[in-house]
């Protein structure tokens, strides 16, 4: 079951009183706890969601509220869950990792196939496995659709068609594969970015293989996490100083070492690995193959990043249960404790 919070400060308006008699103690929300959903299962265990896009600062709030609610961390990460994969991903530190126990973080090698459906499994795994040490597990990261395979299920889609997408993979033209699934998919098409080639690919390929739209295989049949209330807390900082923490983490990575790490695993693993698809990894590729200055490389991965931050907030105000901070830092952490202090205070109550 899922918390009652949302970006309008709860689901119900503010008249709206269950039958208990009893409000929930969640912030923002005037419903009662019979009628907001959060008291219906006793056995139901707290889970706490961080998200939000890339430079917000989502992982230094799970540090914090984990050492203050004694929790672990489950990364929600596409490209960390690959190992030596380091700069471009921004993981946590070895130092923050010794501190807070993580998951999902460097678990497949980097030229192994990994997908939203096997993260669900090894998250849901990780998040049982914290709960039964008595520790609160934290859900932290901005791959959207890894957090949606977790809390909501999949569909049950087709096997991998690997003809078919190296077909569609030589399609040269520019957003020639949103075109084609903008006619399979309408629906689909619209929340797919045209340049998301794996999205795309994938929307089609399920078209092809099923002889129906992914948008219609998603309504249906998909396999909810059970036992667990969700708090989920989602950080959007003002635009301006977000775009200014993502130019300054991008110039700060490649001047860590970005391109020669970048150079040392196209000499292991070669192009093709999914992982050096990803932002900063492809443009310093680019700079690496003489098709960009340095100074080049480093403004489209600005860019890149700043693109990739918008898409990731219309996908999660896409969730009505989110509980929107605009703050960083401090002030981000003291709003975030006193939510959680109260949502484990409602899970302890039932």
């Amino acid at each position: 079951m899922n918390s009652p919070v949302n970006p309008a400060g709860g689901p119900h308006p503010p008249s709206a009183r269950g039958r208990s008699g009893v409000r929930c103690r969640v912030p923002g929300c005037e419903a009662s706890v019979g009628e907001c959903g959060a008291g219906d299962s006793a056995t139901a265990s707290p889970l706490l969601v961080i998200a939000g896009p890339t430079a917000s600062g989502k992982s230094s709030l799970a540090l914090a509220l984990a050492a203050r609610f004694n929790g672990e961390i489950i990364s929600c990460d596409s490209v960390a869950v690959y190992r030596d994969f380091e700069i471009g991903t921004a993981k946590p530190s070895r130092e923050e990792r010794a501190r807070v126990p993580h998951h999902l973080i460097d678990v497949v090698a980097a030229d192994d196939f990994f997908t939203a459906g096997a993260y669900a499994r090894l998250a849901r795994e990780a998040a049982r496995q914290i709960t039964a040490r008595g520790h609160l597990p934290i859900v932290c990261g901005g791959t959207g659709l890894y957090l949606r395979a977790m809390l909501d299920g999949l569909f049950a889609g087709p096997e991998r068609d690997e003809p078919l997408r190296e077909r569609l993979r030589r399609r040269k033209r520019r957003a020639s594969l949103w075109r084609l699934l903008r006619r399979l998919d309408p629906a689909a098409a619209a929340r797919i970015h045209s340049n998301d080639e794996p999205k795309l690919i994938r929307a089609i390929e399920v078209c092809a293989a099923s002889a129906r739209p992914m948008s219609e295989l998603l309504r249906s049949g998909r396999d909810a996490i059970q036992g667990y209330r969700v708090l989920r807390i989602g950080l959007t900082p003002e635009r301006g100083a977000l775009y200014d923490r993502i130019n300054r983490r991008c110039a700060q990575m490649f001047e860590q070492g970005l391109v020669e790490e970048t150079r040392a695993l196209l000499e292991r693993y070669g192009p093709e690995v999914f992982a050096m698809r990803s932002l900063g990894y492809r443009q310093a590729a680019s700079h690496l193959r003489g098709e960009s200055s340095l100074a080049e490389a480093i403004a489209a991965a600005q860019q890149g990043h700043r693109n990739y931050a918008k898409r990731q907030l219309t996908w999660f105000r896409q969730d009505a249960e989110m509980h929107w901070i605009e703050e960083f830092g401090p002030a981000a952490v003291t709003r975030s404790q006193a939510m959680v202090r109260d949502f484990l205070l409602l899970s302890e109550s039932d």
